[in-house]
């Protein structure tokens, strides 16, 4: 048998500029589902940067059928060029600048990949980040080649009503007596191609305006399948919060005559930034209260958000090649989150980043998927769109912010801005700039972005009552990751405070008489010790605040000191720590008395520390909803570490919710009745928040198992008013068997099956079931007439949703879950790689199961791997992931 060809590795070390450049790009489109044709000139010259020169002319295309060739006006003949599965060669092309024009088409309602150019639901849509322009035209399809666009758009008027490209509208035909029109795009900002976008069908649009801080007048388009348009308001109201948030913090303002979004059902994706033309997976644009979530509305205002950012990090300033893509997602990233935590509440935003941190990329860097912030390599580019390279790329901008301040963090951006303005910049293009913006030293800083893994941070206080010295001493050390066995030292800010016995901040000086300014120390080495002098008691320590640094921390603080922190830590992330790390040390504790068969000790203390909190009215309802929640299973598995039986994790975490609801009945009780919210509905933070604490009451009421707590859970589903307290009813019913959920979920099923958005929540709720049947439930509901294996909001709603958000029901003993999800990535592998590499993600903790789950979970994976056809996403993930 002969072996399967191993897709080719791409490696950053081996980077070379372009060949050729091509200036300007004319693109005349015309529209048909399955015969688009394309005709593209472009303005090529040979770059003066390249290497050693050469005289031919490589382009990317994939999928597509060429017409012709024309170089100079002159029709080229076959023999004239050279044309692959994936390439157009011209061996000899002109020493001087000339112009080349290609014909090809292709076929929109084939292309289920959604990538590229695609019909659905009767809409032409693209997609080309990271490399779907090559299925629209050959090109030199790389972030480094940036050009200027202007797109002309044909369509019989019935089939595409709406036409729209990048740029301004500057020209736009009626139909002819054929019914044909057209429309004419152009922007003037030089672009890469995977920023190119069109779109055309039949779509209702909201429209509105946005005056800049200069003056100009933007008019803001949202288009919409026809029928939503009424569930567009927030989606705008965002938009322009988003525009002058930038302005105010950055000094940013947008630079077209227009801004456009595009809302679809099906994308792969959340939303993409296309220069003036965002296109969204429309469950992150359309929301009225009855449809919609307040976790929905907040998404829709930070992803929005993010794409807006992006018109400065990411298209204005765009990436040299694809490692670099944390130095755009990264930083806008870091972006959004600001964002949200000035128009929200700052400590909730925080906890919410770092619980999706910790969640999601954690777990990337302690497994076999591990790689830096700027990967060293890659098979496909688009398995690299992971929580490394978003959310810890947003950590290491926070830290360089908590590093130079906010004014030089501030200055800096305006320098990367200056500087970089129509350029491919890398990662040491920007370290430079907040280097030479601020005079700060960031050279051992780069580590983090060359470096992966999460550094461990040792740290141990001790006081000394004769001297008044508390000394803190610090190790931190770097696990080996695949490919890197051997780690250098970071530079790791420590914000920290000191609590005196009243629990007030102590000032804080070192041995050398240095003030620490805002309590922020410097950890360069393996091992420092801080000397803080002038300590009239032993100090309680909180450490990393605001979690200033993305390291797992090992302290010797007791549950004592947790309880202390707990009631008193200015800072209210480390105050919501504190709970975090005393509920794990609790519920590690009660998982392997489960697995031993032993009873866990009471948590009476536990519960009382946490009454504290939840008591202080000073603390916003949205802070106390996070205090009341525990640690997910997942959390209790990563702390465990090894070894992990997921049932008794799940034993454990329902004990808990039984002692806390035993111990604080009546506070809980309390907090549901004071938090009802009354009048309009408003998704701003201070009502969500109150529902949050609501919802977040009646879910541990519901743990004691009692008929009248199971009623309050029904009355709360039946006289809901909006999304938010319908799904949270919906979610606690999801985890108990019998008439009472089978009712609430008939009930939403007959009100919302006609919506495509809430009917994915049916799923999602259902996939999250803890039920001990619900690998076979899911089963059953893959074969639902609603649900399709083709759309990827329907495969994240259940597939993604069982195998990432149901630890118990994907681990389950017998292996089905397991067997489940890598049957649907086989199948969705045949026409969607980037969603199957992306389902198959959840296997990532594998080898953190105990022996015989572990030896389930690797028999599917080998299954996969052996598979005769498999896209070159989901080899490498799956290769990987065995490795």
């Amino acid at each position: 048998m002969m072996e399967k060809p191993t897709p080719r590795t791409v490696y950053l070390k081996d980077y070379t500029p372009p060949e050729f450049l091509i200036d300007s790009v004319s693109l005349d489109v015309n529209l048909h589902p399955t015969a688009t044709r394309v005709r593209s000139c472009l303005e090529v010259r040979a770059n003066p940067h390249a290497g050693e020169e050469t005289r031919a002319l490589v382009l990317d295309g994939e999928v597509l059928g060429l017409d012709e060739v024309r170089l100079d006006g002159r029709k080229l003949q076959a023999a004239d060029y050279a044309q692959t599965d994936t390439n157009l060669t011209l061996p000899a092309v002109p020493d001087r600048p000339f112009e080349l024009e290609i014909t090809t088409y292709c076929n929109p309602e084939a292309n289920t990949a959604l990538s590229g150019l695609y019909r659905s639901r009767n809409i032409f849509c693209t997609q080309c980040e990271a490399q779907g322009f090559r299925r629209i035209t050959y090109f030199l399809d790389r972030p480094d080649v940036l050009s200027r666009y202007k797109t002309r758009l044909q369509a019989d008027y019935d089939l595409a009503p709406v036409l729209l490209g990048n740029g301004n509208l500057v020209d736009k035909r009626a139909p002819n007596n054929t019914g044909s029109h057209s429309a004419v795009w152009e922007d003037p900002h030089p672009k890469p191609s995977y920023l190119f976008a069109m779109v055309g069908g039949a779509l209702d649009h909201v429209k509105d305006q946005f005056t800049t801080m200069s003056g100009r007048n933007v008019d803001l388009l949202i288009y919409v399948e026809p029928g939503s348009a009424d569930r567009c308001a927030w989606a705008m109201e965002s938009l322009k919060r988003s525009m002058k948030w930038d302005e105010e913090r950055f000094g940013r303002e947008y630079d077209l005559d227009i801004f456009m979004i595009v809302a679809v059902s099906d994308f792969n994706m959340g939303a993409m930034e296309n220069k003036g033309l965002n296109i969204f997976n429309d469950k992150l644009i359309l929301a009225q209260p009855e449809t919609a979530t307040d976790t929905d509305y907040a998404a829709i205002e930070a992803v929005i958000a993010h794409e807006y950012f992006h018109n400065w990090t990411g298209n204005r300033v765009t990436c040299r090649d694809w490692f670099q893509l944390c130095l755009k997602e990264g930083l806008t990233v870091y972006r959004d989150q600001e964002f949200t935590s000035d128009l929200r509440s700052r400590p909730v935003e925080r906890i919410n980043d770092v619980r999706m941190l910790k969640t999601h990329q954690f777990p990337e860097d302690g497994g076999p998927l591990a790689h830096p912030v700027r990967p060293n390599s890659y098979i496909e580019i688009n398995n690299f769109y992971t929580a490394t390279v978003y959310e810890k790329g947003a950590e290491l901008c926070r830290m360089i912010e908590t590093i130079v301040g906010q004014a030089g963090f501030r200055a800096g951006m305006d320098l990367y801005f200056e500087r970089h303005d129509g350029d491919a910049a890398t990662v040491e293009d920007f370290i430079a700039c907040m280097s030479e913006a601020t005079g700060k030293d960031l050279d051992q800083f780069m580590h983090w972005y060359n470096q992966a893994g999460t550094p461990e941070v040792v740290a141990s206080l001790s006081y000394d009552p004769a001297s008044k010295v508390a000394e803190l001493d610090v190790n931190q050390l770097t696990p080996k990751t695949p490919g890197q066995p051997k780690k250098l030292p970071l530079h790791i800010p420590l914000k920290l405070g000191l609590l005196g016995q009243n629990g007030d901040d102590l000032p804080l000086q070192l041995e050398s008489g240095e003030q620490v300014a805002d309590g922020l120390i410097h950890v360069t080495d393996a091992r420092q010790t801080f000397r803080f002098t002038n300590m009239p008691s032993a100090p309680v320590a909180s450490l990393f605040r605001g979690f200033s640094a993305p390291v797992k921390l090992t302290s010797n603080l007791t549950e004592r000191d947790l309880e202390f922190l707990m009631a008193n830590d200015s800072d209210e992330f480390n105050r919501w720590q504190a709970g975090q790390s005393y509920a794990l040390r609790v519920l590690t504790a009660a998982t392997d008395n489960f697995r031993h068969g032993t009873q866990p000790v009471p948590a009476a203390s536990f519960a009382a520390a946490l009454a504290a909190s939840l008591r202080d009215e000073t603390l916003e309802p949205a802070y106390r909803a996070e205090i009341l929640k525990l640690p997910s299973e997942a959390d209790i598995a990563r702390d465990i570490g090894k070894d992990v039986d997921p049932t008794a994790v799940h034993k454990a975490r329902n004990w808990l919710r039984r002692e806390i609801a035993r111990h604080l009945y009546d506070e809980l009780v309390d907090l549901y009745a004071a938090n009802q919210v009354s009048g309009p509905y408003s998704p701003e933070a201070a009502d969500a928040g109150k529902r949050a604490l609501r919802n977040a009451a009646l879910a541990m009421l519901s743990a004691t198992g009692e008929e009248d707590d199971a009623e309050r859970v029904n009355d709360h589903y039946a006289s809901a008013v909006n999304m938010t307290d319908a799904i949270a009813a919906l979610a606690i019913f999801s985890h108990m068997d019998g008439d009472k959920r089978d009712a609430a979920f008939d009930d939403f099923y007959r009100k919302w099956k006609d919506d495509h958005l809430v009917i994915d929540k049916w799923f999602a709720l259902q996939a999250m079931s803890t039920l001990p049947d619900v690998p076979e439930r899911v089963k059953l509901l893959t074969k639902h007439p609603l649900f399709s294996l083709k759309n990827p909001n329907k495969v994240r709603a259940l597939i993604g949703a069982f195998a990432n958000m149901n630890p118990t029901g994907f681990c389950r003993a017998d292996g089905a879950g397991f067997r489940l999800v890598a049957d649907a990535v086989l199948e969705i592998d045949g026409f969607n790689p980037q969603v199957s590499a992306r389902m198959l993600g959840a296997f990532k903790t594998w080898r953190m199961l105990e022996p015989a789950r572990q030896n389930l979970a690797k028999t599917e994976l080998e299954r996969i791997a052996s598979h005769e056809k498999l896209s070159r996403d989901l080899f490498e993930i799956v290769t990987k992931t065995l490795e």
